[in-house]
């Protein structure tokens, strides 16, 4: 007989981070536990506001039912929940970790031994010239040779200005840039600021233009001249017949999965299959999980053997992210088994133990 309960946690960002959806100071997300009497495993239910499919009115009532229900089973669960997407990743994530021999080892690999790590990209914020310019510096200190930049906030001139900037220092060899619009291009100027990302040799482009404009994304991945990821067009897209009609329509170059925004482990697999099958290529990356969410996200995406840089390098944002054994040194995501997690901040908080079955 399993038992559960869960609690909400709100990450704070060590500094503003700005998207072109809007500045982010804090992140919620929520944990759940599992206990069977002798042991018990932890997920998280990472719920991204104004962004995710199941950010709905009824979310922690959801998760009450969860832990009243949770000896349905794992695969009932999952189904029941196929509407919440971060809660079935949190679902999957407590049941690996409590069938695991070893707390937290949810995919034991040698990364878990510490033997291999992750190649990673450096993620590089909106602001102004100076903000920007300054992080890449540090990113490129700290050994990354693939950055990621966020794109669509400030003037495209000044974007494209600092983009020249690092070219005019770093060729496309040394320095791998990816960007991404979050939707923030329309459909009638997307190609045209394609063409200039283009000329200054960027490896690719996530979600130029608003989810939900598939004749105009369709169009756009026919004729561009830089290679388009998809992100944000897979959020709430649920059944596997429609995941592959919509690969088949847009016939996108990549897609860029977060397992908390598309289904969880079992979810994002679906997508990875129907990719495949087309000849797309994809990338795993975080959705501001904790770094028990990007523990998760990190074994399972090791043992996929994607020789691509993965977006996995958000577990330092925070100030008070829950203290674990994942580390990046020289642009890479290590997991130093040798360090321990330390889960003070957590077990400070209370449990909901009204939900407790």
């Amino acid at each position: 007989m399993l038992t559960s309960k869960y609690k909400k946690y709100i990450l704070n960002f060590k500094q503003p981070a700005g998207t072109s959806r809007g500045v982010l100071k804090t992140k919620e997300t929520f944990f759940i536990e599992i206990n069977d009497g002798n042991k018990s495993g932890i997920g998280e239910c990472s719920v991204f506001r104004g962004l995710s499919y199941d950010d709905k009115p009824d979310y922690e009532d959801q998760l009450v039912w969860l832990c009243k229900n949770i000896n349905i089973g794992e695969k009932d669960l999952l189904k029941h929940f196929k509407e919440y997407p971060s809660i079935q990743f949190g679902i999957e994530m407590a049941f690996l970790d409590i069938n695991s021999e070893t707390n937290m080892v949810l995919f034991p690999s040698s990364f878990t031994n510490y033997t291999d790590s992750i190649n990673i990209n450096g993620l590089i914020w909106m602001g102004n010239e100076d903000f920007m310019l300054q992080q890449l510096s540090a990113k490129l200190e700290q050994g990354f040779n693939c950055i990621k930049m966020k794109i669509g906030a400030i003037d495209f001139e000044n974007e494209i200005t600092i983009i020249k900037k690092i070219r005019n220092k770093y060729s496309s060899e040394e320095v791998e840039i990816r960007v991404d619009a979050n939707g923030a291009f329309t459909p009638n100027e997307a190609m045209e600021k394609l063409k200039i990302l283009s000329e200054l040799k960027i490896h690719s482009i996530e979600q130029p233009i608003k989810q939900g404009n598939i004749g105009a994304m369709a169009k756009l991945c026919k004729h561009t001249p830089l290679d388009i990821a998809l992100d944000e067009e897979l959020i709430g897209v649920i059944e596997k017949k429609d995941k592959e009609e919509l690969i088949k329509r847009v016939k996108p170059q990549y897609i860029i999965l977060k397992p908390s925004l598309v289904g969880g482990i079992s979810g994002s697999n679906e997508w990875i299959e129907i990719a495949e099958k087309h000849s797309v290529k994809w990338w795993i990356t975080s959705a501001l999980e904790s770094n028990i969410g990007l523990n998760a996200i990190a074994q399972w995406t090791f043992s996929l053997k994607s020789n691509l840089p993965q977006g996995l390098g958000t577990g330092s944002l925070f100030t008070n992210n829950i203290e674990s054994p994942l580390e990046v040194k020289n642009g890479r995501l290590f997991y130093n088994n040798s360090k321990k997690w330390k889960g003070e901040k957590l077990e400070g908080l209370s449990w909901k133990v009204k939900a407790e079955s």
